[in-house]
């Protein structure tokens, strides 16, 4: 019941706390810059209000202190600490957006600065997690139902990658107005079944927050969008996937959770790569992948639903793949 309490409220919260930022963010030109090397016809976006991520962040923070306060009596903070991870992340992608709004120009934080500043929020995470009991040094194989035990320090290297790689692949991903709310929704219902499956009532209040949360900003941000969430909103979504995934100690399902996340990520790196080693030539019309696919004639509102659609079958399999990690409640 709390659950669905959660997702009602942020739902709610998120789309009246949209009605009110948006004009304000008009007001202040808080517009987006759009790349140059993008496609010609997303210059039309130029100006659309950024940072609307803040509304579904405001959201879920409201759901969860509403609806999480028997958890939070009990000592247990797991849900209230994964939000907190994921809103260092938003910081970090609001200053990176109130830089390029006040100097604008698509370029904020440089790469190495976000870099470091996530490392050092990942790493900060892990060991916060791991001193209150929440995380072990062992790795779940998913499918396999097996744990493997490893060193604390190799577990370590190994969250704080999967964490920083997961948030930018968010990132990557919001290039299409709604696709990021899409393919995101289905992996915090993910997280809600798992969460409701094992026991674990305070991550299913957070994930089903987030699912209402977006379910709010699509309104305002399917195509054509309203407002953009952002790197304010991209990077939070990306921490909150990425810490559901470590608290519920399911680091691995994010190979399939995040299939389109990889999938972008993959085609970025894939053409930069080739790029360079042939001195100009492409494998793709253009990266990421979801750009690649506009040149080839796919709409906003194709690229929503296809993509959005595989985020759900991927989730439906991770699903079954990590159903026998715990005893059922």
């Amino acid at each position: 019941m709390r659950v669905v309490l959660s997702l009602v409220i942020s739902f709610l919260v998120s789309y009246g706390v949209g009605r009110l930022l948006i004009p304000r963010l008009i007001a202040l030109h808080a517009g987006q810059t759009i790349k140059e090397i993008g496609p010609n016809w997303h210059m039309s976006k130029q100006g659309t209000p950024t940072m609307g991520g803040i509304m579904f962040i405001v959201g879920i923070l409201v759901a969860l202190l509403l609806t999480g306060i028997p958890d939070f009596m009990e000592g247990d903070f797991g849900g209230l600490f994964v939000y907190l991870f994921a809103l260092v992340f938003g910081a970090i992608g609001f200053f990176d957006d109130f830089m390029k709004v006040k100097y604008k120009k698509n370029e904020g934080l440089t790469a190495p600065q976000k870099f470091l500043l996530q490392l050092a929020a990942a790493i900060l995470f892990i060991v916060l997690m791991r001193s209150f009991g929440y995380l072990q040094s062992q790795l779940y194989i998913p499918f396999f139902n097996v744990t493997f035990e490893i060193p604390w320090v190799v577990y370590m290297i190994f969250a704080a990658f999967v964490i920083v790689g997961t948030v930018n692949a968010v990132n990557l991903t919001d290039g299409v107005d709604g696709l990021s709310s899409g393919v995101t929704m289905p992996v915090a219902l993910f997280y809600v079944a798992v969460a409701a499956y094992w026991g674990y009532t305070e991550l299913g209040i957070l994930a089903a927050a987030i699912f209402g949360g977006l379910c709010a900003f699509l309104i305002y941000n399917f195509h054509p969008a309203k407002v953009f969430m952002g790197d304010t909103g991209s990077l939070f979504l990306g921490g909150a996937v990425a810490g559901l995934a470590f608290a519920l100690d399911i680091p691995l399902a994010l190979i399939l959770v995040g299939i389109i996340y990889i999938a972008e990520t993959l085609s970025d790196i894939i053409q930069v790569t080739y790029f360079k080693l042939t001195h100009g030539k492409r494998i793709f019309r253009m990266a990421p992948l979801h750009h690649h696919l506009e040149l080839g004639g796919w709409s906003e509102e194709k690229l929503f639903a296809v993509f959005t659609t595989i985020s759900a079958a991927a989730c439906i399999l991770a699903f079954w793949g990590v159903m026998d990690r715990f005893p059922t409640v």
